[in-house]
């Protein structure tokens, strides 16, 4: 019943135990949906469930974590590598490049942060991607991009931990605050690089979004 009534709001219940007394949930949700959309989902519907012999099953606080097909160390890592990954024809392409691979020491997003009624880990790792496949080798262009990028996640509070800008996209390995969403996120950026290449049609009419934290899918998993 709980995992019907979730999917109407755009979370879907994956696997679910108790320990102690309480419940653990691992969740996917639809990229337009917020953390707070699927706390209320969850706990709601299933508060909902069981009214009749719990009436007030659940405290307000909650504990939220982020988790993917990688954990973060190998999500930052494969960023990392990206232009390991993606070499150009001439080699001094490459060592410009090498000038866009962006790492903020001072960004650790193992830590968890708080809302005001509970603990959550919130990373996203964002790819955009040039319309067309579009390469861009121009300094200038690529310098706009990038500066961008940073000017964006400090306005938005969004902690970025790693830039990777090839000829053709981009990677980003961001923490973001409890009420942003997925789909949010990636516009955002999109938009906003687009803006500072003066409106153009830079990107495709798409991207990649996918959560992380500290634990993959599998150690979930076996635990």
């Amino acid at each position: 019943m709980l995992t019907a009534e979730a999917e109407r709001d755009g979370v879907r219940v994956l696997d679910s135990c108790v320990q102690n007394r309480n419940p653990f949930f691992t969740l996917s949700s639809r990229p337009e949906v917020s953390a707070p959309q699927i706390v209320k989902s969850i706990k709601g519907r299933l508060q909902n469930a069981i009214q009749h012999q719990v009436p007030k099953a659940f405290r307000r606080n909650f504990h939220l974590t982020s988790l993917g097909a990688a954990n973060r160390k190998s999500t930052e890592a494969y960023v990392a590598q990206q232009l390991g990954h993606h070499h150009m024809a001439d080699e001094r392409v490459d060592r410009m490049l090498a000038d866009f691979q962006l790492q903020f020491p001072d960004v650790d997003l193992s830590q968890p942060q708080y809302s005001s009624h509970g603990m959550y880990l919130y990373n996203l790792h964002v790819v955009l991607v040039h319309q067309e496949r579009w390469n861009d080798i121009c300094r200038t262009r690529l310098q706009t991009t990038t500066d961008m990028v940073v000017r964006s996640a400090r306005v938005k509070g969004h902690r970025l931990s790693r830039v990777a800008l090839l000829a053709d996209h981009i990677h980003l390995t961001v923490g973001v605050p409890f009420d942003a969403t997925p789909e949010g996120v990636a516009l955002s950026y999109m938009n906003n690089i687009a803006f500072a290449h003066g409106m153009t049609h830079l990107f495709a009419p798409s991207y990649y979004v996918g959560t992380f934290g500290e634990y993959d899918m599998n150690a979930v998993r076996r635990s």
